[in-house]
């Protein structure tokens, strides 16, 4: 039985592991409050709706790999404070984030975090650390297809020029 063969709890986590595991709760955090100013800047329901069921997601998140770390004595990013309910229409018009950039934003984030959680995978040797982070990437895909659904049917889905014709291939 080799050292790292026993109860996965009991083995210690490796700088790498604790580096991805602590960035990613940091990312977390900042993304957490950003997306609830974007509810209060958000008017369409549909999209509230989605971060608000995104925001709970988050949040179980942080108290998963919080936990992780304390337990494995890492020390926790701060966290950034709450923000509060706004009433949208005392936002200027202007100074107002508009719903197809909060959802592209978002869009664009989830992307990033399922890579980086299949980067916190690739480097665990720690078979619970990356079930969990296989959890939260399974998470990520299913808002990142709820999210999609969304962009699509509002119309707010811009896609790259699409290549409709096709060249023959020269066979030598």
């Amino acid at each position: 039985m080799g050292i790292l063969s026993g109860n996965p709890q009991n083995e210690p986590m490796h700088y790498g592991e604790v580096f991805g595991v602590w960035s990613y709760l940091t990312t977390t955090k900042g993304l957490l409050v950003a997306y609830q100013t974007f509810i209060n800047h958000t008017g369409d329901n549909d999209l509230k709706k989605f971060l608000e069921d995104l925001t709970v997601s988050m949040k179980q998140e942080i108290e998963q790999v919080e936990h992780l770390l304390k337990v494995n004595g890492v020390g926790l990013p701060p966290s950034p404070p709450e923000r509060p309910t706004a009433n949208l229409e005392s936002i200027p018009v202007g100074a107002r984030f508009n719903d197809p950039e909060i959802a592209a934003g978002v869009s664009l984030d989830i992307a990033a975090g399922l890579v980086a959680c299949s980067q916190v995978i690739g480097q665990c040797i720690r078979e619970d650390i990356a079930m969990m982070f296989g959890q939260f990437h399974m998470t990520k895909a299913q808002y990142g297809a709820r999210l999609l659904r969304i962009n699509k049917d509002k119309g707010w889905l811009v896609p790259p020029p699409l290549h409709l014709q096709t060249r023959e291939l020269v066979h030598a």
